[in-house]
């Protein structure tokens, strides 16, 4: 049986929540980490339906150079000098790459433990450049093959994000705007908690979504090796917000010391998708449950411009009711419509692709004719 409790404790002082900042931009090598983990690293329960062609795509599609990725995250543990932000790779390859070798062999030998580590990784702490390129390659490999073709949504998303959590702040305050970023979550006499699962429920801790400290210690969120509640001090450092869209488990902490504490927090819609009915297994059928039937057809057919009239007779519809579900999709951020003359057109948008891009809309979509 699950049972619900305080999984997160964060202690904000008065000098923190002037020192609150919500990120400018999304940050790469993070959304790659936290994409990683909801494709590779186990999850809580099992994925949804929306889920589950995505995870296998991409475990498909990880080319050869990535590799080396897999061995500086031994069981899921990665090392703490991987765990920077910069505004693009290269910027956060250079931060990476400047990590003391002392800090860099203490961090492999916590990780692997009594584990017999692969050779190449001495190169790493020793400071030979071969090493560090194979691992800046890796990177890159993965980079383009999981975000690189969704990058242009997700900087859009991390912009409405940043305007939703703007407005929030400035018609209700700080403290509202915070709670908003987690449903259930509260602020109260100088904490906010955030709720998690109790015994069997689900844990903050897995794979790559782990933050160590550069001393060694457990920067996991959630009850790890028994421990029902992270505390974390913020202690007049400040706190920057960070949303990802690839990973909808719950919050993922990078908390070192001297250094403001990155939270980076689930947001939708991303790849947080409602998880499909009780029973259905088609993928296409989940993502039907979502919007209904019609309007996942016609998110199905509009990969391509098709005018009101060009979308009713695929969807055997009306005119009328072909320009309705349009406009729902549209409204949901789902699908564009231009006008050009008399003639209205609808395609759908970058979310639109990255949500048929889950597997659920991959079936061969019939050309319109040509006006």
């Amino acid at each position: 049986m699950r049972t619900r409790g305080t999984a997160l404790r964060v202690h904000v002082t008065a000098d923190d929540l002037a020192r609150v900042r919500f990120a400018p931009r999304p940050a790469p090598l993070q959304e790659l980490h936290a994409a990683l983990t909801t494709a590779l690293a186990p999850l809580p329960g099992p994925p949804s339906a929306l889920l589950r062609p995505w995870r296998a795509r991409v475990l498909r599609s990880l080319p050869a150079a990535a590799e080396p990725l897999a061995a500086l995250v031994p069981a899921g543990r990665p090392p703490s000098f991987l765990d920077v932000l910069g505004d693009t790779l290269p910027d956060a390859f250079e931060r990476i790459r400047a990590t003391g070798p002392g800090v860099v062999r203490s961090e492999l030998e916590r990780v692997y433990g009594k584990l017999p580590a692969p050779s190449w990784l001495r190169g790493l702490y020793a400071g030979e450049e071969t090493a560090w390129r194979s691992v800046h390659r890796a990177q890159r490999a993965a980079y383009e093959t999981v975000l690189a073709p969704v990058w242009p949504v997700v900087q859009d998303l991390h912009r409405e994000e940043f305007t939703r959590y703007a407005l929030a702040t400035a018609e209700h305050g700080v403290a509202a705007a915070l709670t908003a970023l987690a449903p259930g979550s509260r602020l109260h006499g100088g904490v906010w908690e955030w709720e998690g699962e109790g015994e069997g429920g689900q844990r903050w801790d897995r794979g790559w979504g782990r933050r160590h400290g550069e001393d060694g210690g457990s920067g996991a969120v959630g009850p790890a090796s028994g421990e029902p509640v992270r505390e974390v001090r913020l202690g007049g450092r400040g706190l920057v917000l960070l949303p990802t869209f690839h990973h909808p488990a719950g919050p993922l902490l990078q908390d070192l010391p001297g250094r403001p504490v990155v939270l980076t927090y689930p947001a939708g819609p991303g790849l947080g998708l409602p998880p499909s009915p009780e029973g259905v297994q088609d993928p296409y059928e989940a993502l039907a449950g979502v919007l209904g039937r019609t309007r996942a057809e016609a998110l199905r057919v509009l990969a391509e411009p098709r005018t009101t009239s060009a979308l009713a007779r695929a969807l055997k519809v009306s005119n009328a009711t072909a320009s309705a579900h349009a406009a729902a999709l549209r409204a949901a951020g789902l699908v564009t419509t231009a006008r050009t003359g008399r003639s209205v057109s609808h395609e759908r948008t970058p979310l639109g692709g990255l949500l048929a891009a889950t597997g659920v809309a991959e079936a061969p979509v019939p050309r319109a004719p040509k006006p």
